[in-house]
């Protein structure tokens, strides 16, 4: 039933096509991702009462247009949902999006579908955070652990968690979370940057940009790697030249090793003290992952970034194949999967160091990683927050890092705007004679 023309309800969908050509100076570029256009398929809700919610989806350009079209496809599902409800009830946007049987049939919870449901849940929970008052992780960390458990789908999840259990980690870090807010407050959330180590990099810019880094307040650093062995040797070797011995340096494959590749190769590059190796192999083969932690113990292994949903972080969890755990803002189906995600990173006693960078991701993941330490791990140990200099300045909540710190974000939302002249310079196809 539609509610009556007096509700307050969302009332149409606005998607655009938004897209950075950061290949022109090979920014993002690694072993398998050689000329990276960082792109969004970007969203805002908007209702009747004028007020609205923002969401986007990270890619890297070529299929942005897909994305977009996935998110049109949906809007139907959406257009006429009661905010109201939808305030009463947070699990209830993604629940009507999920359980749908005919884009469930696509998927189901993976891929370009799964994306578009997480870009709309997302600013649907930015619409409700605005209309609170809050920043995305202080409106979640005011929930209840009852709310917080009833925005968890516990469907495939609980041979590893329940919902007594998630509700327990819930009650438990309500002791000292007004304390843990001040202290965010004040001191931020440690980061680590990978803007020296993108893969085109020449030799100087990757050692100017390392000592930056060091310079700059970051204790960890992490490089592309995975193309060529002896070209790896040496780059990891200047890099740790370049930082000295007291700062830690992870490597990061992006998917491109088969098993015994992998245990070779980051045995071979050992030697540098590395803080871990991340995406070594295949992000949906859990199996390997596992049997490349045991291989290359004591280097952790990091992923996470391309698991598609709770489920299978499940499994990565369950087989070991993790040691750090890296959520994504726009990769699973949005802040309800996410809160899933971290609850089980949390029974597993695995640390969580959320993946960021691209477009909009350092705004939005930030939020999820305040919210972890506030209402569900409350640890700090070992944890961190990716960091990449790029694309802020179009966002009108742009993350910001000082002294190698995430400042804490104070307005309300889930910081996914985009300002409205950026979008316009860079929608796509671009409306100039010239790529801009």
């Amino acid at each position: 039933m539609r509610p009556s023309a007096l509700s307050n309800i969302i009332e149409r969908i606005e998607v655009d096509d938004v897209r950075f050509p950061t290949s022109l100076e090979q920014h993002g570029s690694d072993a398998m991702n050689l000329d990276p256009d960082y792109s969004a398929a970007y969203l805002s809700l908007h209702c009747n009462d004028g007020s609205t919610g923002t969401g986007l989806v990270f890619t890297i350009g070529r299929g942005n247009d897909v994305q977009c079209a996935a998110i049109e496809a949906l809007a139907p599902l959406v257009v006429g949902l009661n905010v109201d409800d939808l305030t009463a009830d947070p699990g209830l946007l993604s629940r009507t999006l999920l359980n749908d049987s005919h884009f469930r049939w696509l998927g189901p919870e993976k891929g370009v579908i799964h994306m578009a449901i997480g870009a709309i849940v997302n600013a649907g929970w930015d619409l409700l955070a605005r209309r609170a008052g809050l920043p995305m992780w202080k409106f979640l960390g005011a929930m209840t652990p009852t709310q917080l458990v009833a925005c968890i789908d516990f469907r495939y999840l609980t041979d590893a968690l329940t919902p007594d259990e998630a509700l327990a980690i819930f009650e438990a870090a309500q002791q000292g979370k007004a304390d843990r807010i001040s202290e965010l407050e004040t001191d931020g959330y440690r980061a680590y940057t990978t803007t020296p180590g993108w893969l085109g990099y020449t030799d100087e810019q990757l050692v100017t940009l390392s000592k930056q880094a060091v310079a700059d307040g970051f204790h960890l650093i992490k490089l592309k790697v995975g193309k060529d062995l002896s070209e790896d040797r040496r780059r990891v070797a200047l890099a740790r030249d370049a930082i000295g011995p007291g700062i830690e340096l992870a490597i990061d494959a992006n998917q491109r090793w088969d098993v015994a590749t992998a245990i070779d190769w980051v045995n071979a590059l050992a030697e540098f003290d590395l803080a871990w190796i991340e995406e070594p192999t295949s992000p949906d083969d859990f199996v390997a992952h596992a049997a490349i932690a045991r291989g290359v113990s004591p280097v952790p292994v990091a992923t996470g970034e391309h698991c598609h949903n709770r489920v299978m972080f499940k499994q990565l969890l369950q087989l070991g194949g993790a040691q750090v755990v890296q959520i994504d803002a726009t990769r699973v189906a949005g802040i309800n999967e996410n809160i899933a995600i971290l609850a089980l990173a949390a029974k597993f006693g695995v640390r969580v160091c959320p993946h960021a960078g691209g477009v909009g991701l350092c705004e939005m993941v930030r939020h999820l990683a305040f919210f972890d330490y506030v209402a569900v791990s409350t640890s700090l140990e070992g944890r961190m927050i990716e960091w990449v200099d790029h694309l802020h300045e179009h966002f009108t909540d742009p993350a910001t890092v000082s002294s190698g710190r995430y400042v804490a974000p104070d307005r309300p939302g889930f910081s996914a705007e985009m300002k409205p002249a950026s979008v316009a310079q860079f929608r796509f196809p671009y409306r100039t004679t010239e790529t801009p």
